[in-house]
């Protein structure tokens, strides 16, 4: 069983697009394996841009630390993440003006297989919406003390693992102000899809054979579950990350909308695939969050007595 604990600074005040979620100011946590939060407050105008957490995780008889770090501001990097420039357009910031108003601090869930791609578009995201951007794998993984702490964890106790999962998820679930990439654990339950209904979820659907392309061109660096090695051939790659799809798919797809990376480059007439940018995607999904908000506002209209 697994202890994990966590100080994230943030001021928790906000509207969910689902079910309401714990408002609170201040610290917040569990009695059972649990992942606890300890707020502090960010003036609106986001002066502050740089927090360190610490975090640490606790398995039988081993305890380890680690630091996690997570900016906002003009340049924003999430929890072991690399920080990539990724300057918006003005149509992009624009769009964004028009959305973030509506979306009262509701918190985005980005859902689907791991890619750059869905990297770069959670930061793009949190920076034209002056969210903060984290990546629940990264989380847990920098909570059991890195990458391969992590993979042992998983293969001892795979429950426990799990647990962990849930609880950055409930935690994360929890704040409002977020753009979240969120891992494949939070697909895999009905618990944790219960808890991406606290935001807005959308399915990020890269094609799989530039994912295969990623994964071989980083020597099989990518999430554990996707049982890559460094030695397997694109074909061997791309038939893993298949079967791999087809299990998730249905979890993917309970998302509240779908952003597909193909049918942008269809809409865009691209030749190439690959050349749909971080900002195309960001301005569809920019798109589908302002018609969910849209269909949201006019059933709280209907509902109004008359």
């Amino acid at each position: 069983m697994a202890q994990i604990s966590a100080i994230f600074p943030c001021s928790i005040g906000y509207t969910t697009f689902g079910t309401p979620a714990p408002h609170f100011h201040g610290s917040l946590s569990f009695s059972k394996p649990s992942l606890s939060f300890k707020a502090t407050s960010i003036r609106p105008s986001f002066s502050i841009k740089s927090f360190i957490h610490p975090l640490s995780v606790q398995t039988g008889r081993r305890r380890t630390s680690a630091a996690a770090t997570c900016s906002h501001g003009e340049q924003f990097s999430g929890v072991m993440t690399s920080s990539t420039e990724l300057e918006p357009s003005l149509s992009v910031k624009n769009k964004a003006v028009e959305v973030v108003h509506e979306l009262k601090g509701t918190s985005i869930f980005l859902v689907g297989m791991n890619s750059t791609m869905k990297t770069n578009l959670g930061k793009l995201l949190s920076e034209v919406l002056r969210y903060y951007y984290f990546d629940s794998d990264s989380l847990v993984e920098q909570a059991a003390g890195g990458e391969s702490a992590a993979k042992l964890f998983r293969e001892k106790d795979e429950e426990g693992f799990r647990e962990s999962e849930t609880e950055v998820l409930k935690q994360l679930s929890s704040m409002g102000r977020l753009v979240v990439c969120a891992g494949d654990g939070a697909v895999q339950s009905s618990t944790n899809l219960a808890l991406l209904r606290y935001g807005i979820s959308l399915w990020i659907d890269v094609p799989l054979d530039i994912l295969a392309k990623e994964a071989v061109q980083n020597g099989g660096r990518c999430p554990s579950t996707w049982g890559l090695a460094p030695s397997d051939s694109f074909p061997e790659v791309l038939a893993k990350l298949t079967k791999l799809y087809e299990e998730m798919r249905g979890g993917y797809a309970t998302a509240d909308a779908t952003v597909s990376l193909q049918k942008i480059a269809s809409q865009l007439e691209y030749d190439d695939m690959e050349a749909v940018t971080p900002e195309d995607m960001a301005m569809e999904v920019l798109r589908e969050i302002e018609k969910l908000t849209r269909v949201k506002k006019m059933m709280e209209e209907a509902a109004k007595p008359f």
